[in-house]
């Protein structure tokens, strides 16, 4: 039986998002081999939103993660993380969420960015009328161009900016190089060095001993091979996914969540329906790069909408209505996040054991 089938599919209803546990420590374990200490591994959630997972990565002697939104950081905090990263700079109504954050939750250190003085003196001014004292990473655009400050003058004016701002304590820089996806590993680790030596510059200019951390899962590799005191930054590797296992092979990491879906209806004798619109797979991809089904890799989306996706089969292609197919997401992320829950896959059964997506709401308690 080939490692994803389930044996008693009648009782998960479809479209249905199934997590493999044992592939899912597999994976963490590979991370943490990749840089030898666990104490390097600042671990995105964005990726599995879940309570569960970051059990797992505690667990394993993970420490220290990485989030996006208030409610992934409130996530991490009620299982008992004990260092969260907000990888984001908090405006308006966030900075006030982060800080009720840190009140309610004492036992984890929470941080976040800045990449504007205005920003960060407006944000150590909440903080500090709330008697709170942050600790900030310097938000470094290393060719994302997406948000940060270049790693120059203006860089170290901002660090300037913070030291002097009560509410704000800066400690270290981060860099996120998710533009570099490069296939081939030498030229991608080319072009994370270049970027990487700015960010190296700008501490050695600030003359302060800032922690580092940098890159996601394309770069990965590469930053796992530096000095103890760059911490990594990936995401994807709990899950993967079919766009990063076909990006990087490179990488050793294993598919660990699927999506199940059902042939509800049969168009032509060429042609199937699927329920799994986009609702249930991230569309933000064309057309044929949004699935990749294991047991039915010739299958051709050629159409999809909110709840069904229409697929070529072939001539003589023997599948029937109601038969399960099992595909790997090429965007996991996004994915998740369009379920509440995930169904646990053990020695091929549907255990009945749900881990839930915790993290997609936007607000939890705070």
């Amino acid at each position: 039986m080939d490692w994803y089938q389930i044996t008693n599919p009648e009782s998960l209803d479809t479209p249905a998002l199934v997590v493999y546990p044992d592939r899912v420590s597999a994976n963490i374990r590979r991370a943490i081999a990749m840089v030898a200490d666990p104490a390097r591994l600042r671990p995105h959630v964005k990726t599995h939103k879940s309570p569960d997972v970051t059990r797992l990565l505690l667990a394993a002697g993970i420490t220290r993660f990485k989030c996006a939104t208030i409610a992934e950081a409130e996530m991490l905090a009620i299982e008992g993380a004990p260092d969260v990263l907000l990888a984001y700079q908090p405006i308006g109504p966030k900075v006030d969420r982060l800080a009720h954050l840190i009140k309610i939750y004492p036992h984890t250190k929470f941080s976040c960015l800045i990449d504007n003085p205005d920003a960060a003196t407006a944000m150590a001014r909440t903080f500090a009328a709330a008697g709170l004292t942050v600790p900030v990473y310097l938000d470094i655009n290393v060719g994302m161009d997406r948000t940060g400050i270049a790693p120059g003058d203006e860089a170290l004016q901002l660090y300037k900016v913070a030291t002097e701002q009560k509410g704000i304590t800066p400690v270290g820089l981060h860099a996120y190089d998710g533009h570099i996806r490069d296939t081939d590993l030498a030229e991608r680790t080319r072009k994370c060095d270049e970027g990487f030596a700015k960010v190296q510059a700008l501490r050695k200019n600030i003359g302060e001993p800032l922690t580092i951390i940098a890159g996601g899962s394309p770069t990965f590799p590469v930053h796992a091979k530096r000095a103890n005191d760059i911490q990594c930054s990936p995401g994807t590797f709990v899950y993967w996914d079919k766009g990063y296992g076909d990006g990087f092979p490179d990488q050793p990491f294993l598919p660990a969540a699927l999506v199940v879906t059902r042939v509800i209806s049969k168009r032509s004798e060429t042609r199937l329906c699927l329920d799994l619109g986009h609702k249930s797979i991230a569309p933000e991809n064309e057309l044929t790069r949004r699935v990749f089904f294991l047991n039915g890799p010739e299958l051709k989306p050629v159409g999809q909408s909110e709840e069904h996706l229409v697929v070529e089969a072939g001539p003589g292609h023997g599948y029937a209505i109601g038969d399960l197919f099992y595909g790997i997401p090429y965007h996991v992320c996004p994915t998740v996040a369009l379920y509440d829950r995930a169904y646990t896959i053990e020695a091929g059964r549907v255990t009945g054991t749900i881990w839930k997506n915790t993290a997609r709401d936007r607000i939890l308690t705070v």
